[in-house]
């Protein structure tokens, strides 16, 4: 496939995220994460909700306004760590970050399905807040409900 073909097939998912979000909404449950976050520089805003037990991510939901690569990667990210444990999650934010930043990253080492439609963010330095917003949003959660535990 031509790196043209490539572009145009990973803006359609990264399109297809933003206009039919998964996970979009609220978790209804007392043992729920919610984490606020925004971005003053372009003014996205995420409200995360996680919910862990025994070192599980059980769901993951997201409300919020912003950019179509902001959305996106929140609705693809909350796809990608729901059934993972903690530690798996925390692990492929890890990759996620130095993907997005165009650092060197271990391809096989988790399959990044929908999210590496995003790698080409990396070539926008400005985006790359918009894009790791929900990501930093988990990690802090997960920080959190840590220290707690």
């Amino acid at each position: 496939m031509s790196f043209k073909n490539l572009d145009q097939l990973y803006r359609q998912v990264i399109m297809d995220h933003y206009k039919n979000p998964r996970n979009k909404g609220q978790i209804d449950s007392n043992d729920k994460l919610t984490i606020d976050m925004n971005n003053p520089t372009c003014g996205d805003r995420i409200q995360l909700h996680l919910e862990v037990k025994d070192n599980v991510i059980k769901d993951a939901k997201f409300t919020g306004e912003g950019c179509s690569i902001s959305l996106s990667s929140a609705s693809m990210m909350t796809e990608a760590v729901k059934g993972l444990s903690v530690d798996k999650a925390m692990h492929m934010s890890e990759i996620f970050s130095d993907m997005i930043q165009g650092k060197e990253f271990d391809e096989e080492d988790l399959d990044l399905g929908d999210i590496q439609a995003l790698q080409g963010v990396s070539k926008f330095p400005a985006r790359i807040k918009c894009a790791t917003l929900a990501w930093k949003a988990m990690e802090k959660g997960i920080r959190e409900d840590q220290s707690h535990s």
